[in-house]
């Protein structure tokens, strides 16, 4: 079995388990007791946090593990929020942020405060003059990650922050996804960052606030902070970020030639893909891709039958039946969406594998759902045509308007009724693929029409 989802979940490293192990046995007692047990187990909680400061670049005093990389967020905005109080309620995000950070900004505005989003463009890069012009005199803080979760662009982090910095603001980054790979550079004031993203145990976050920052705790807070530390996890997760942080140079050129490979071969072997993300300034690790006509969650299954585990930000592999707020931000298509991530040590053998695999795992599910394919004889044309897509979930909608555009003339308008939220994402994405018009949307009995005009 190939694992490919590391962006949700990297292996536990070597170093983590051995780390572990170790201190189960000497890390188990209370380290604010002064009796031996309880200065060893402080010794080994210091020697943590100092090794963990060293590799993100703080001071030790000003880091702080947490139950999770998830709390550490929802610790840190709710913080740096409530040290600001008297300045403003007003919140800056982007709009590709983890659903932790979105979260939160959803919260702030149910009690009163506001919140802006800022926009990306169809790489999934926010400008950092869309944050410049985002602040105002009552902003209590900025959000910006440092790497995106889904399809792996990197940020302008370090020009954001120095945006906020000349405006006074707080920058809070999450950094979960980069942190094995390298410290944030930039003025930022908050980081947050999750131990299972780089290979140490689940159950660990990190926190880190800059000293001078206006920074109040919220909710019910003791002299222990978040209770009391799972000390063996925090000296694994310490442990583990310091030995891929040592490897991650080397590392990092290896699999950015993989995931190079990927990008690169994948469209010339399964046609009608677009793959997405900045193709340049990005995670070493990271590819992901959108297939036509393809329901991802069908696609996914058969992929884990062929030995690879991938992840899909698309609509039919989500409980909600929603596409992802990342690919929809992107106004990228979201159907059939794959994510490749790769851990560290994934063989070139694997990725060659994957790639020998694919073409004729998406055909096969392409055959099932009775996509177009180039040999489809058109119909008789007539200048429009209604597609009736209503109670039918992605990719079926765009899976039908592909199969009848060629019965419309050059000119000729197809009409698309369609009640699935997906379709409002995938349409105009399926357009800009085939080189049609999409003309927009109006309200019908039942449902949205989505207007496409036949331009080839």
């Amino acid at each position: 079995m190939s694992y490919f989802d590391a962006a949700s979940s990297a292996p536990l490293h070597p170093v983590a388990r051995q780390a572990l192990l170790a201190s189960l046995d000497e890390g188990w007692a209370d380290p604010s007791r002064l009796y031996r047990e309880g200065r060893r187990a402080r010794l080994l909680l210091d020697a943590a946090r100092e090794a963990a400061a060293e590799t993100v670049g703080c001071r030790p005093d000003e880091l702080r593990f947490t139950p999770s990389g998830t709390h550490a967020v929802h610790a840190g905005i709710a913080g740096a929020l409530g040290g600001r109080r008297r300045v403003g309620r007003h919140l800056i995000v982007s709009a590709v942020e983890h659903s932790s950070v979105l979260h939160s900004a959803e919260a702030q505005e149910r009690e009163g405060g506001s919140v802006t989003r800022v926009s990306v463009d169809r790489t999934g890069r926010v400008d950092p003059a869309g944050f410049a012009s985002g602040l105002r005199s009552d902003t209590a803080l900025a959000c910006l990650q440092s790497a995106n979760h889904e399809v792996g662009t990197a940020q302008p982090v370090a020009e954001v922050a120095e945006v906020c910095r000349a405006a006074g603001v707080p920058l809070l980054v999450d950094a979960a996804q980069s942190l094995a790979w390298g410290p944030v550079e930039g003025a930022w004031s908050v980081l947050a960052g999750s131990a299972h993203k780089w290979g140490g145990p689940a159950g660990v976050g990190l926190l880190v606030v800059r000293k001078g920052v206006r920074f109040a705790a919220q909710g019910p807070t003791d002299e222990r902070g978040y209770g009391f530390e799972n000390l063996p996890a925090i000296v694994a997760a310490a442990a583990s970020l310091r030995a891929v942080r040592a490897e991650a140079d080397q590392e990092a050129l290896r699999l950015r030639e993989l995931t190079e490979r990927i990008r690169g071969r994948v469209p010339r072997l399964v046609p009608d893909v677009e793959v997405v993300g900045d193709p340049e300034r990005r995670l070493p690790g990271i590819v992901t891709f959108s297939c036509l006509y393809v329901d991802g969650e069908t696609l996914l299954h058969e992929l884990d039958r062929e030995g690879f585990s991938v992840s899909s930000g698309s609509s039919c592999t989500s409980s909600t039946l929603t596409p992802s707020h990342v690919l929809k931000a992107m106004g990228v298509l979201s159907e059939g969406n794959v994510r490749v991530s790769l851990p560290f040590g994934a063989t070139e053998e694997d990725v060659e594998r994957f790639l020998a695999v694919l073409p004729g795992t998406v055909a096969g599910v392409r055959e099932k759902l009775g996509a177009p394919t180039s040999t489809t004889t058109p119909a008789v044309q007539t200048d429009e045509f209604l597609v009736d897509s209503l109670g039918k979930r992605c990719p079926i909608p765009v899976i039908e308007l592909a199969k009848v555009i060629g019965d419309v003339p050059v000119g000729g308008l197809v009409r698309v009724l369609s009640d699935d939220e997906a379709a409002r994402l995938d349409i105009p994405a399926w357009c800009e693929m085939r080189e049609q018009e999409y003309v927009g949307e109006e309200p019908a009995d039942r449902g949205t029409a989505y207007l496409v005009r036949r331009l080839t």
